[in-house]
């Protein structure tokens, strides 16, 4: 009978921990929504409590209390808040937020005081900060005000108060307002132009309908010359509609040009050589490099560089490639692409003369060291084959044991839980900061076991000198791959490459435009293959499931690669931009898998598919067949191949887009 107590006392106990757990999270669940309803007097309430019971995420619904009540708080409030969570992922957050208020208010002082602290970046706070210095006098800000007015930036609205003290005080002059309006122009941001010209003390507001008109009919406004070429602004309106015009209808830029260039003044007709010469080389016109040697003498920027190599690549004129990249600026010099680009041109005409380069084997040996896209390729040009890397690392359980034991590593578990995923990677972020190699190859280790894949890889891909690369490249679910590859006779590595790419392997995850799942399908091409497959009863929710998922997308990859008539590196473009680009993409003459590359339109399809390819390599010596037998090595240069031409003329059409 005392025993018959003693259970029921217990279990007593154990149902009153669950409730008591329960309490917790229910509790902070409406602390949640207390603050999405701006209810501070029920989240005050909330806070209270979470902190009595000592909830370990009771310092979140605290940080949403003090966004509540931050416009009204005292600053000594905001610093004993930031002082108590000066370990928490927000505490810089909330430091920032502060920082808007101390400066929309000129409270110098205390702004300062906590400036000094601040550690992220946010051009707004940089500019209450620049305001501050002028309007007290204590540093001088004009050169890094001037880079922020040059830098093209969408500025928030607290910065104009800065640039009108600076142009009330003459560090703004007008050289620099007509230099912003013509970088407003070329980026297309046509508002922010106005506002810019419009500084101008003389600016007459009717010439502003000149630029709608510029913009709405290009041809139009150069064939009647619709603005004078004699004045400043006039000029500059000529430009923007060549420029107009150069992006949707190159061919009849140029012939319109052609007719008008004489009109400018040397260095402005370079300018106008070089924005057609760069819609030239974006869209494959077979002329781009002709028009950027007209060009000559102007200031070309880092995009219209970059994309006259790119041109120049295509046509295999590696002279112009070498010359062009001696022009970038250090910083974009420094950029793996286009190292590896100037020893390949160094390579090649060093080849054609019959000899060997020694600035080219340098810049591979570098290059090789780094692990990446271009450094893998690089190492190959020094006869590296790529091979399964080494295990480098590998943590032990009590290793793991102790990252797990870290107070932030839990917050981010329970985050991620209560599908909070912005502020559980946040956590992790903030948790892992200071760790060294093997610390990060643990807490991936961790995170691997959690099944919170995107974070042990992007955890894993931190290390700097030691690695583990079963962690940079897992292969879970190896069965749901294994057998969709197999039904439809793909590569397994190329599905596995294109999956870590799309979604790190995390089953939930969803895209800005609606895609879903770890192949991150579309809802409309899901539908299609649906369709295609014979599935019955299909329905969007359906797409969530790994099987359908991984079936659907492995499907939709065979679909592509048909379509490509079986060409990996077109069929991966064709999966992130739409099959019909890829192949509009294609050079006259067969074109090199990386040169084919480097000149896609798309920054984002451009870096997708190199990091596409990159991981199929990784994963292939990885993934054993289905009779456990490696797959045959290749290397990188050989996976990509080649494009092939085709045979026409390069189709010249309007601009391609991001």
């Amino acid at each position: 009978m005392l025993i018959f107590r003693l259970l029921l006392v217990l279990v007593a106990i154990a149902i009153s921990n669950q409730a008591y757990a329960l309490s917790d999270e229910a509790l902070f669940q409406h602390a949640r929504s207390a603050y999405a309803a701006k209810n501070e007097i029920a989240l005050s309430d909330d806070v209270s409590q979470l902190k009595t019971q000592q909830y370990q995420l009771a310092p979140y619904a605290d940080y949403w209390l003090m966004q509540l009540r931050l416009e009204n708080a005292r600053d000594e409030e905001v610093q004993n808040f930031l002082a108590l969570y000066v370990d928490m992922p927000f505490a810089d957050r909330m430091r920032g937020e502060w920082l808007k208020k101390l400066g929309k208010q000129q409270n110098w002082g205390p702004f300062f005081e906590e400036y000094a602290l601040f550690k992220r970046e946010d051009v707004a706070v940089q500019c209450y900060a620049m305001q501050g210095h002028a309007l007290l006098g204590d540093a001088d800000i004009s050169a890094q005000a001037k880079d922020l007015w040059l830098s093209n930036f969408d500025l928030p609205g607290n910065c104009n108060q800065l640039f009108d003290d600076l142009q009330q005080t003459g560090l703004l002059n007008n050289e620099d307002i007509w230099a912003r309006f013509r970088l407003a122009l070329q980026a297309g941001k046509l508002s922010a132009a106005k506002n810019t010209i419009s500084r101008l003390p003389d600016f007459a507001a009717a010439n502003l309908k000149l630029l709608d008109r510029a913009a709405q009919s290009p041809q139009i406004f150069l064939d009647k010359k619709t603005a004078s070429f004699k004045s400043r602004f006039g000029v500059e309106a000529n430009l923007y509609a060549l420029d107009r015009l150069a992006r949707s209808k190159l061919d009849d830029a140029v012939t319109t040009y052609n007719k008008v260039q004489s009109l400018f003044k040397a260095d402005d007709r370079a300018f106008g050589w070089g924005r057609i010469a760069y819609h030239a080389a974006r869209s494959h016109h077979p002329q781009a490099v002709s028009y950027f040697g007209l060009a000559d003498g102007a200031v070309l920027d880092k995009e219209q560089l970059a994309w006259e190599v790119r041109a120049a690549l295509r046509i295999q004129d590696w002279q112009t490639v070498l010359n062009t990249i001696a022009a970038m600026p250090a910083k974009q010099l420094e950029e793996g692409a286009w190292r590896y680009w100037k020893a390949r041109a160094l390579k090649q005409l060093e080849a054609d003369a019959l000899g060997q380069n020694a600035e080219a084997v340098a810049i591979f040996s570098k290059l090789s060291t780094e692990r990446h896209f271009y450094g893998w390729l690089a190492a190959e040009e020094l006869e590296e084959v790529m091979s399964n890397p080494s295990l480098d690392f590998a943590p032990t359980d009590i290793e793991v044991t102790a990252i797990a034991s870290q107070p932030g590593i839990k917050r981010a578990l329970e985050l991620q839980r209560l599908d909070m995923r912005f502020e559980a990677k946040a956590e992790w972020v903030w948790a892992i900061r200071g760790f060294d190699d093997q610390q990060l190859l643990a807490a991936a280790e961790y995170a691997m076991r959690q099944k919170w894949y995107d974070i042990a890889i992007s955890t894993a891909d931190n290390t700097r000198l030691t690695h583990n690369f079963n962690l940079r490249y897992p292969a879970p679910y190896r069965e749901l791959f294994r057998t969709s590859a197999g039904n439809v006779n793909l590569d397994e590595a190329w599905v596995y490459g294109i999956t870590r790419q799309e979604s790190r392997f995390m089953h939930y995850a969803k895209s800005g435009v609606g895609a879903s799942g770890l192949m991150q399908l579309m809802p409309a091409t899901a539908k299609w293959v649906a369709k295609r497959m014979g599935v019955n009863g299909y329905n969007h929710g359906m797409i969530h499931d790994l099987t359908t998922n991984i079936e659907f997308g492995t499907y939709y990859m065979r679909y592509a690669l048909d379509l490509m008539d079986g060409n990996a590196v077109m069929a991966t473009a064709g999966y992130n931009a739409g099959p019909s680009r890829a192949k509009r993409w294609r050079a006259t003459k067969t074109l090199e898998g990386a040169i084919y590359i480097e000149s896609i339109p798309f920054a984002e399809t451009r870096g997708y598919v190199q990091k596409v390819m990159a991981n199929a390599q990784m994963y292939a010596p990885r993934l054993l067949d289905k009779n456990g037998n490696s797959v045959k090595i290749q290397t990188l240069k050989a996976r990509l191949g080649t494009v092939p031409g085709t045979g026409l003329p390069e189709e010249v059409s309007p601009e391609d887009n991001e």
